[in-house]
């Protein structure tokens, strides 16, 4: 294609110090997937630390508001910041802005990629600024909307709360457009170490302004602000580390700009069916019983550390990989990528969702039962993480599918595919929310997830040739059964160990490590036995790892 001699002229002339990773040809799918795999397991160990942290600042947040008044508050009025973070710059603009930013950089250089990035940061920035602003003077006729069973004093203060940290997405928007031009240069750990921040940022509000305000989950949402804050200043030493400048002005981008708003626009549903979804199971959920959001919300949370992990790893490391192979017309190459990522998002991901499944109380138990969160919170969180890792697979690899989609710059087919989804979500939470309360919120949006996955794999047939799909189901086969292996020697140590969740915090931690421990050296064995090609690559990129230090 007419690209390449652009690609390999560029790989002569760009400094190695500042280069991206190469798009070669011939023989480039095992590098690719090298490549691929050592930014993934970058990008999962940051998550992973990420998610730690999530896990301390919420085991605070249900010991100081239990699951009642406050806490549903706040978590409602946290995600309306957070669904637009999540639609607007993770998902719309990082799908967007990658796939042409690459483009820029292998066909016209480091010179042209910094001045589309320094001139995207002056219009996104400009862009960010008006939804703040319109989001805060709105806030009361928005947050009715969102939380429409909520009585008087609890809906005045989740629509305070919602005025306080909608300025967070300023931070957190210019944060997600630094992650995207960094990934492109083969930089993961910095973006992917922000979220600690705003993680420590709200650990540090809960223990040291909460307690001396009247109402406390005011300082939590200042906690929120200050974490927001430093995610974006802890980016900009690596930007200068790559000659990237914020805020410089180019008019010689505006065609690559508009291409970027005609991407961004579609896929501001199609990139996040998922949070979507989580936003209308919190609207259904504020006409249920109080707590249901609660509920909703930590059993979100344990569903998400794999999810994040995984899958949040998988489609980082992937988009840009199969941006450059799109960039250089490699189909070959950018089908091998595409498989690669499916079958170890999903090599991972189902004993996840298996242990979930079958662990999900004692996990509540030991990271949330204490000072106001009780027994019966626990079971009913329990309850609803279970429906949630009914589709975490789906989940996880509905991300992998839609970064192909968007490295194609191809941004309408997954819209299609999510607005089918949160009409079906949105039909299966009435159909659910009176037999099974909280809990039917959450099947819904695991079966509309299967749904999403189900018609976005159905065009990518179409979309790419060559994806080997014998060797993905094959996989899924062999990782099935693996997992049900493990589930039932799971269920053997669990006959072991005290089944009851007001067990001491010692006695619950040892007996869900014991768990987690021996299903995870089950499944490893069943997978090896059975010949997984997944976990040989896993061994071998840390072995290689190893050997390097």
């Amino acid at each position: 294609m007419d690209s390449i001699p652009a690609v390999k002229k560029f790989l002569v002339i760009s400094p190695a110090l500042h280069s991206p990773p190469a798009v070669e040809r011939g023989g480039s799918g095992e590098l690719e997937t090298r490549r691929l795999s050592r930014a993934a397991g970058i990008v999962a160990l940051a998550t992973g630390l990420s998610r730690v942290l999530g896990f301390v600042r919420d085991a605070m947040i249900a010991s100081y508001f239990g699951a009642g008044f406050g806490s549903d508050a706040f978590l409602a009025a946290f995600r309306i910041p957070n669904l637009i973070r999540r639609l607007v710059s993770e998902g719309a603009l990082n799908s967007a802005f990658v796939p042409v930013f690459t483009e820029t950089l292998y066909r016209g250089g480091h010179a042209e990629a910094d001045r589309l990035f320094g001139a995207a940061s002056r219009v996104f920035a400009a862009a960010l600024l008006i939804l703040c602003a319109v989001g805060v003077l709105t806030a009361h006729w928005v947050v009715p909307l969102i939380t429409p069973g909520f009585p008087g004093p609890k809906l005045a203060l989740t629509t305070t709360l919602t005025r306080l940290m909608l300025p967070y997405l300023f931070a957190a928007g210019m944060v997600a457009l630094c992650m995207g031009a960094l990934n492109v240069y083969g930089s993961f750990a910095p973006p992917a170490l922000a979220p600690a921040l705003l993680n420590l940022g709200m650990i540090g509000a809960l223990t040291a302004i909460a307690p001396f305000m009247d109402r406390p989950v005011i300082g939590l949402a200042a906690g929120v602000l200050i974490g927001g804050a430093a995610q974006l200043l802890f980016q900009v030493p690596f930007l200068l580390r790559h000659r990237l400048h914020l805020w410089r002005q180019s008019p010689r981008v505006q065609s690559e700009l508009a291409r970027m708003a005609r991407l961004m626009v579609p896929a501001v549903l199609g990139g996040a069916v998922y949070q979507i979804n989580i936003l209308a199971g919190t609207l259904l959920a504020s006409m249920l019983a109080e707590g249901s959001i609660s509920y909703l919300y930590y059993a979100d949370r344990l569903a998400e550390f794999p999810l994040g992990v995984v899958a949040m790893a998988g489609a980082t490391a992937a988009l840009p990989s199969m941006s450059r192979e799109a960039a250089a017309g490699d189909a070959r190459a950018l089908a091998e990528t595409f498989a690669y990522a499916f079958r170890l998002v999903s090599f991972v991901t189902i004993p996840a969702m298996t242990g979930l499944i079958l662990l999900g109380e004692p996990m509540v138990a030991l990271l949330f039962m204490r000072g106001e969160f009780g027994a019966a919170d626990v079971r009913l969180t329990a309850q609803a993480l279970s429906y949630y890792a009914v589709g975490l697979w789906a989940f996880a690899t509905v991300r992998i599918a839609v970064a192909a989609f968007f490295a194609l710059q191809d941004s309408r087919t997954p819209l299609r595919a999510a607005m089918l989804t949160i009409i079906a979500n949105i039909l299966l939470g009435l159909m659910f929310m009176k037999p099974m309360a909280h809990s039917g919120m959450a099947l819904a949006t695991s079966l509309a997830s299967l749904l999403n996955l189900a018609i976005l794999l159905t065009f990518l047939r179409r979309k790419i040739a060559g994806v080997d799909w014998r060797s993905i189901g094959a996989s899924l086969v062999r990782s099935i059964l693996s997992a049900g292996i493990m589930a039932a020697g799971v269920l053997g140590i669990l006959r072991t160990m005290p089944s009851s969740p007001c067990q001491t915090p010692t006695a619950l931690a040892v007996g869900l490590g014991a768990s987690v421990a021996g299903g995870a050296l089950i499944y490893f064995t069943a997978s090896r036995a059975l010949g997984s090609a997944e976990l040989g690559d896993l061994l071998a990129h840390a072995t290689r790892r190893v050997r390097s230090r």
